[in-house]
This record gives C-alpha cells, sequence and structure tokens, in this order.
C-alpha cells in the first residue's frame, strides 16, 4: 500500500473513535493559549479566535459523548459479539431453519444489519434469519483498516462461524452488500445454498462506466458526516463517527484504478459461482436515470448509456448456472427493498422452501 494511503487509513482509524473530538479540541484551544503568549496584538486576537474555536469544539465533542452514551442506554444490544480477529463483531440470529437453510442478510454501502431488519423479521417465522454489523456499523467494534469487500466477505464468514451459525445459508445482499455476498459465496460455496441479489453494485459500472462523481460525492460525504458528528454538528440522536469512516475507507476501491488493485480478489467473474441457484432481482428500468445519465452529451449517448446501465444490472447472471431474474414492481427504484418489503420476503421465501424441497 502507498505510504498516503496508510496515512489515510490512519487518519480514518483514529477519526473512528468517538472520543478523539476532545483531545484535538483541547490541541486547538492550546495552540490558541501559544498564540496569545506571543508578542504582538495580531497574535493575541488570532490566539483568542483559536481558543473560541477550540471551545466550541470541545463543547460538541462532549455533546457527542453523551448522545452517544444516550443511545447506547436506549437501544441495548439484541445480539451478542463474537471474535473475528481480535475484534468483536455483532451477530443477532433468531428463528429456527427448520431443516433448510439459514438465511443472511447484508444492507448496502455500509449500514448496520439493523437495515434490513424488517425483513430480517419477516422471515423468522419461515426460517433461521441472521443479520451481521460488519466493523465500524453497529453494535460491532471499529475493526482494522483498509475497509475492503474481499476483507469484510471473509469477515462474514468468520462471523457466522463463531457465532456457531451452521450452513447452509442464503446470502441476501442488497446493492454494495450484494457485491459483498457474493464475494463470500464465491470463497466458500460449500457453506452457500443460494444468493439472492437485490440489485446488486456491478464491478462493470465501477469500472467502465461514463465518468461520474457519485462515489466521490458519497466519501466525501461520509467523511464530513463523520466530522460534524465528531463535533456534535448533527441533529437527533447521536450518530457513530466509525460507520462514516468504515464507509469512506471501503469506497477507496470503488473507482476505476481502485478497482483495479483488487478486481482479482473482489470481483465475482463469469462461472465462479458454477451451478449455485441465484435469484437476482433488479427493476425493469433506469427509475434513477436523471443521475446516472447526467454524463450524456446527445440522445445517441443518453442511448448507450441506458443500455450499458440496464445490462450491467444483469451481469451476476453468468456468474452461476443457476441464475434467474425477478423483476420488482413497477415504479420501484434501487431502494426497492424498503419500498416494497413484502415484495422481497416472498422471494427470499420462496427461494428458502425450492431448496428444502431439493434438499440443499
Amino acid at each position: 500500500m502507498r505510504r498516503d494511503g496508510r496515512i489515510v487509513n490512519f487518519l480514518l482509524a483514529l477519526l473512528s473513535r468517538d472520543w478523539v473530538g476532545v483531545p484535538v479540541a483541547l490541541l486547538v484551544a492550546g495552540a490558541g493559549g501559544v498564540l496569545i503568549g506571543l508578542d504582538g496584538a495580531w497574535a493575541v486576537a488570532l490566539g483568542v479566535v483559536v481558543v473560541a474555536v477550540g471551545v466550541v469544539l470541545a463543547a460538541g465533542a462532549v455533546r457527542h459523548l453523551v448522545l452517544v452514551a444516550r443511545e447506547e442506554r436506549a437501544r441495548p444490544m439484541p445480539g451478542k459479539l463474537v471474535d473475528v480477529g481480535g475484534h468483536r463483531m455483532h451477530v443477532l440470529a433468531e428463528g429456527e431453519a427448520g431443516g433448510g437453510p439459514t438465511v443472511v442478510w447484508m444492507p448496502g454501502v455500509h449500514a448496520p444489519g439493523e437495515e434490513l431488519g424488517r425483513l430480517h423479521t419477516m422471515l423468522t417465522p419461515l426460517t433461521r434469519s441472521v443479520l451481521v454489523d460488519r466493523f465500524g456499523s453497529g453494535w460491532s467494534d471499529v475493526g482494522p483498516f483498509p475497509r475492503t469487500t474481499a476483507g469484510e466477505a471473509g469477515e462474514l464468514l468468520a462471523a457466522l462461524e463463531a457465532a456457531g451459525e451452521r450452513p447452509p445459508f442464503v446470502f441476501v445482499g442488497h446493492s454494495f452488500g450484494g457485491l459483498l455476498v457474493a464475494n463470500a459465496a464465491r470463497r466458500r460455496p460449500d457453506l452457500v445454498a443460494g444468493l439472492v441479489l437485490l440489485d446488486p453494485t456491478p464491478s462493470d459500472v465501477i469500472a467502465f462506466a461514463p465518468p461520474s462523481r457519485l462515489v466521490v460525492r458519497m466519501r466525501r460525504g461520509a467523511l464530513l458526516t463523520a466530522v460534524r458528528h465528531l463535533f456534535g454538528a448533527h441533529r437527533g440522536r447521536g450518530g457513530r463517527t466509525r460507520q462514516s469512516c468504515a464507509a469512506a475507507s471501503i469506497f477507496a476501491e470503488l473507482s476505476p484504478s481502485g478497482l483495479a488493485r483488487v478486481g482479482w480478489e473482489t470481483v465475482v467473474y463469469d462461472g465462479d459461482l458454477g451451478h449455485l441457484p441465484l435469484v437476482l432481482v433488479v427493476p425493469p428500468d433506469l427509475k434513477e436515470g436523471e443521475t446516472l445519465l447526467g454524463a450524456a452529451r446527445d440522445a445517441v449517448e443518453v442511448e448507450r448509456i441506458g443500455r450499458f446501465y440496464l445490462r450491467t444490472r444483469t451481469r451476476y447472471l453468468a456468474t452461476t448456472t443457476g441464475a434467474r431474474v425477478v423483476y420488482t414492481p413497477d415504479g420501484t427504484g434501487h431502494d426497492f427493498p424498503h419500498e416494497e418489503p413484502e415484495f422481497v420476503a416472498d422471494v427470499v421465501g420462496g427461494l428458502v422452501r425450492e431448496l428444502r424441497v431439493t434438499g440443499r
């Protein structure tokens, strides 16, 4: 890893600690005190301003710690912590497998498992269902940096084993979580009975799409969110800085150069999943078309880019001979797991029933 990458990941790891805002604020105030002690009216004036900034930052950092503590008391951990590589990962498992596969959910971006909590609750009467908080999210520890798709796939498998969850598993992943669980299935096909990919992130889009600032904006937004939370500049309950930092770290590989660097460990290529049953669930059209087509220069480009995005959505069908596509209800977009949870639960439940019949 290049030196600048190591520095960035060190800073992200440091920023992930909710308490770090306090010493940073004290350092700022201390620097102001040094300026005040210098000769010259300009130094005194600047020092007063810097001290004031430090005091404001300290007040915000304390507010953040209070909000985090309050939220921890209000929302006790529902599952259990298991050891994965010397760090604790949160796993919530409920329901009975009943001789069939256990369903494991993985939300998009770098959200905690509870992001798909409603779907988890809907499936527990049918089978055993598991939510896992990746490192940096939910009740899990910060974990090591950098965060990578390949690393998180291995951590997911290790967490399930440490929690005593028994295969076979049906992995269900939304968006970036779809890329992650497909990667996990490629690594340990012996543990996986089937996959349900909910509009998963296709690597082709990252590598070959027209130039887009979307991921760059997402990474910058994650960093700004972390800083705002660290110094209490947010409304409502106390958000954890570690989730935003983990997202910013893993977004580094979601670029043409980043994917070229990690592709062999991250991408699920054609045929990698053998004959594994796979259900690809995607919207029938580009509801988010205005954002996706923003790079188009004319009508020809609009048509070309539109075809590209629609085709890459089905790229995962080539990873296994056991794949089929299911289209979401009309009018739904990328966020359909929250827009139509009953539909998603029916699709996942249907695959679980099929696998019970076939004995997988």
